[in-house]
This record gives structure tokens, C-alpha cells and sequence, in this order.
């Protein structure tokens, strides 16, 4: 093990990045950053949702816009020619920060849920139909359980789930049952955004592998803080999105095998992802930019690299380590109560981040209540639907954590769960 892998993170030296951690929060704001009452430290727990940028990000988006902005691929002037090779080697970097053998694995998306769309319409459409059947879990996030849900609707295939059991990890008994020679797609979600489970995504690829089948990883809660290989994994299609591991918002990825990507028509069609057009036919360019039509979010790519190299800088081993740990503590905490039920695996065997519900105290009253603490978490169903009408609730309360966040931190959320219990007792 490194030294930088076995050192703790200097977490003040990595919260001076992030000035929005510094602001003071609470009152009836009228102003972004302002407005009466705006006395309370933020205390920012919804990270599975959208992590916050470091300055080193938010520098790279400024320079671009100030120093070289043009579009790629389009001009041999010298401000198209610099934005070009910037976004070019982009991918590079993102290829490279998830193992990948190259820009031609990489699509840049807006996000993880166009990644989903963009299999779903470029492979699944032409490749599924009756009798054929796709593998979800239960506890998939609404961007791949509704898309292959509506795809299998629209080609006449069969969507199954995986059950989760009581411990809110996957049934492999029963994966190894639903998974057959009709399967055609396992989608499957790394770490869970709502139980924390994080699932055996090998042991799915190497199923679905053995029935010839391919496997689609939502990595949207892995990429941004674990070490992650997409051939150690096995997969065929990782989705993940920049705005969770310290990048701007509108920016993800989609990996893909190449020589599947290779195989597939382009399902949104413009400028840039052509290589000849005529009145009656064109042809494509090469792999991305075929996926990638129209003027893409540039600054975005080129900041999306710049967040590979922020959290390879910091050393994802150690965000990992510091993650879990965090959510281990507000497990072992939150398990203390009586009036507390956690949702998912046990502290020392989770993802960063913990779903919950305090008797007689509905999740978005705690929200609001932790909010006069200037705690920051997410209250809903957090896109699983279906996991939450599983559970048989309706809603949980969610504090997800990141590279940034402190133990007392977490101090300060039991306070505010304290301060709810006694309001609503």
C-alpha cells in the first residue's frame, strides 16, 4: 500500500477548495447567498445527489470560456484548433480514470441517464424483441429501471428484477436463476443510492457472460469514490456522471466496449458525428464522436478531466476509506435509537451514505427541521420508487457523504435529528 493510500485525508486542506462549504445558511432567502437569518454553518450531506467543485474545477470551466472558446471539430483557426484538442484529450483522461483502452470507449453524455437511453435506443431497439428478456434489480435507480422498463414495452422483451433481501443485498440464488439464455442485458447498479449495498457486479457480469448476454453498470455512486476498473468489473456499458465526483453539472460518460460500439448506429443524429452527407444517405465518424451530435457541453468535458485528476490527486483509496468510514459512524449512531429504522446493510458493509426514517417524523418534516440546522440531505424516495413501495414506505430521509465531510459533521445531523424527535414526541 502507498503512502498517500494509507494516509489519512487532510480534510481542512481539501475543504479550502471548496469555498461553498464555508457559506452560512438559514432564513427566508431571496438572494442566492444572501438574505436575513443566514447564520448557520452548512453542513452539506447530499452528495449522492450532487457532490459540490473545488476551485481547480471551477478555474478550468473559467479559462476555457475566457482564455480559447470555440467549437471542436469545426474550424482550423487557433481558438477551435486549442478547444479541440482539449476535449479530445478529455477523454483521453476519463478513459483512463475508469480503465478503459481508449478514447473510443468513451462517450461524453449529459450524464449517467442519457448513457442509459443511449444503449437502450442504439443497441436495445435493434437487438431485443418477444421472448427476449432484461435483468434489473430491484433497487435500480429510475434512469435504468424505467428506461429498459418503457424499452421492453416498446420491443415486446421482458423486463425481471433480482430481489433484494432483508439485509437489502441482492439474491445471487436467485440472479442465477433469472438470468438465462433469454437474457439478452443485466443492468445493474454499482452501490445503491438509496440501501448503500454495494453489489457484486463481477459475479453478475461473469452470469450474464455465460449466458451471452451483456451487462450494463450504473456506476453514478461508484465512480466518484472507489477505485474502479471497467475490466476487472466485466462490464460492457458503465455509465457515471461529472456533477457527483467534483465536476460540473450536464457532463457524464458512457463506456462501452469498443467493439460494440463499433456495431451500433448513432440514435441522435447533427453536426459532428458525420463523416459524409449527401440528399440521400450519410456515413459516421469515428468512434465517440459518432454518439456525440451537435456542439457538446466543451467546457464541461475539458472540467470533467480536470475532477479526474483533482480525485486521483487526493487518492481514491483514501476517499473511499474516509467515505465509509463516515457512514459507518451515522449507522452505528443512527442505530442507537429506538425510533430509528436504517435501510440497507450494516455500517461496515456499505457505500458512503445512509437512508433512514424516525418514527411519527415524516422525512421531508426532518429535512426542513435539519435545514434550521443548515444540515443539507436529501428527503423523497430518491428515484427508486418501486425499492421504496418494497421497504413499504413512501419516503426516506438520506445523508450521503464525500471526501469533504467531517465527523462532526455528522454530529451536527443527530443533533438536528435530536432537535425533530423531541419536536414531534
Amino acid at each position: 500500500m502507498s503512502t498517500q493510500e494509507s494516509t489519512p485525508l487532510d480534510v481542512e486542506r481539501i475543504r479550502s477548495d471548496f469555498p461553498i462549504l464555508s457559506r452560512k445558511v438559514g432564513g427566508d432567502v431571496t438572494v442566492p447567498g444572501e438574505g436575513p437569518g443566514d447564520d448557520t454553518p452548512l453542513v452539506y450531506l447530499d452528495n449522492a445527489a450532487t457532490s459540490q467543485t473545488p476551485d481547480q474545477v471551477v478555474d478550468v470551466v473559467a479559462d476555457y470560456y475566457r482564455s480559447y472558446n470555440s467549437n471542436v471539430h469545426r474550424g482550423i483557426h487557433s481558438l477551435s484548433q486549442e478547444a479541440s484538442v482539449a476535449y479530445e484529450n478529455a477523454h483521453d483522461r476519463v478513459a483512463e480514470f475508469v480503465g478503459a483502452d481508449g478514447r473510443e470507449e468513451i462517450v461524453f453524455t449529459p450524464g449517467t441517464t442519457e448513457g442509459e437511453n443511449l444503449v437502450a435506443y442504439a443497441w436495445g431497439l435493434a437487438e431485443l424483441g418477444p421472448g427476449d428478456e432484461v435483468v434489473l434489480t430491484e433497487m435500480e435507480h429510475h434512469a435504468s429501471l424505467v428506461t429498459w422498463q418503457q424499452l421492453c414495452k416498446r420491443t415486446g422483451a421482458t423486463a425481471k428484477y433480482i430481489p433484494v433481501d432483508e439485509q437489502g443485498t441482492l439474491d445471487m440464488e436467485a440472479a442465477a436463476e433469472l438470468i438465462t439464455d433469454d437474457t439478452k442485458l443485466v443492468s445493474a447498479v454499482h452501490v445503491s443510492n438509496t440501501l448503500g449495498t454495494v453489489n457484486p457486479i463481477s459475479d453478475l457480469a461473469d452470469l450474464a457472460h455465460d449466458h451471452n448476454a451483456y451487462i450494463f453498470v450504473d456506476a453514478a455512486q461508484s465512480v466518484p469514490n472507489r477505485p474502479l476498473d471497467v475490466s476487472d468489473l466485466g462490464a460492457d456499458f458503465l455509465a457515471f456522471s461529472g456533477h457527483k465526483m467534483c465536476g460540473p453539472t450536464g457532463i457524464g460518460a458512457l463506456y462501452g466496449r469498443e467493439h460494440i460500439l463499433e456495431e451500433l448506429q448513432p440514435y441522435l443524429y447533427g453536426g459532428d458525428m458525420i463523416r459524409k452527407v449527401t440528399y440521400e444517405d450519410a456515413t459516421w465518424e469515428d468512434l465517440p464522436w459518432k454518439f456525440e451530435a451537435g456542439t457538446p457541453n466543451i467546457a464541461g468535458g475539458i472540467a470533467f478531466a480536470a475532477a479526474c485528476d483533482y480525485l486521483d490527486d487526493i487518492g481514491l483509496d483514501r476517499i473511499q476509506a474516509h467515505e465509509e468510514a463516515l457512514a459507518e459512524y451515522a449507522y452505528d449512531r443512527l442505530d442507537e435509537y429506538d425510533d430509528v429504522d436504517i435501510y440497507g446493510p450494516p455500517g461496515d458493509e456499505r457505500g458512503g451514505l445512509v437512508a433512514f426514517n424516525v418514527d411519527d417524523v415524516h422525512a421531508h418534516d426532518l429535512s426542513s427541521i435539519l435545514n434550521d440546522h443548515g444540515v443539507a440531505i436529501r428527503a423523497g424516495d430518491h428515484c427508486t420508487q418501486p425499492l421504496h413501495q418494497k421497504l413499504g414506505i413512501a419516503a426516506s430521509a438520506r445523508a450521503s457523504f464525500y471526501l469533504y465531510n467531517t465527523r462532526e459533521e455528522v454530529d451536527v445531523l443527530l443533533d438536528g435529528i435530536d432537535a425533530a424527535r423531541e419536536l414531534f414526541a
